[in-house]
């Protein structure tokens, strides 16, 4: 479950960053970042966006599900969780246990893993190339940076939507692989904890604000 937290989370890092010009550039690199922002802008902007992700773990762990992004709201669902946060309070079920939690939106203690991997764009070296499968945009860590060493990001040729984030985490790399990418037409309502399909009678809510 954490490489599954760290996963999720670089996903929405990569695709979120707020990429700042860099001296030096290339005009590879410079191109590597505006596409970034373009993605930026496709996730999210004020219309909001969602996508289907599916990750493998080098066989060990699978699992899929799907992310809603708005700003700063979110949701997502996979088999055993499913999180709502409407940029006030953050809810997490637990399926399985039949378990809400209950965090303040802009906590930290809510995913303690995704907090040891905030991204900085300056930490990186970017470059893109033209593959026959999409725009291939890598991600290289400068000397001294931890955490994540190298990611590669695949959009589509027409559509620019990403298609796949390929991470390396320690000695291994992992695909996240990414469909049913759509930008626009998404509701405030759906990061909003619809309470009243969850009654306290057969779940436990614990309240950690």
């Amino acid at each position: 479950m954490k490489r599954l937290y760290i996963i999720i989370s670089f996903l929405c890092l990569t695709l979120g960053l707020m990429a700042q010009e860099q001296e030096h550039e290339t005009p590879n690199a410079k191109q590597a970042r505006r596409m970034f922002m373009q993605a930026y802008d496709r996730m999210y902007g004020k219309q909001g966006s969602q996508l289907h992700y599916k990750v493998n773990i080098i066989g060990i762990y699978k699992t899929e599900g799907t992310i809603w992004t708005k700003g700063k709201k979110s949701k997502f669902i996979d088999e055993k969780y499913i999180a709502w946060n409407d940029d006030v309070t953050y809810y997490r079920l637990e399926r399985k246990k039949k378990t809400i939690t209950i965090y303040d939106a802009h906590s930290d203690e809510r995913d303690k893993y995704a907090t040891k991997f905030k991204f900085s764009p300056d930490n990186y070296r970017y470059s893109i190339k033209d593959k026959e499968d999409g725009y291939a945009i890598t991600l290289k860590a400068k000397e001294g940076v931890s955490g994540i060493k190298e990611a590669r990001v695949l959009l589509d040729k027409k559509t620019r939507n990403p298609l796949s984030v390929r991470i390396k985490l320690g000695i291994f790399h992992t695909t996240i692989k990414i469909s049913e990418f759509m930008s626009g037409g998404i509701s405030d309502e759906l990061f909003k904890f619809p309470k009243e399909q969850y009654s306290s009678k057969i779940y436990k809510y614990v309240d950690k604000r």
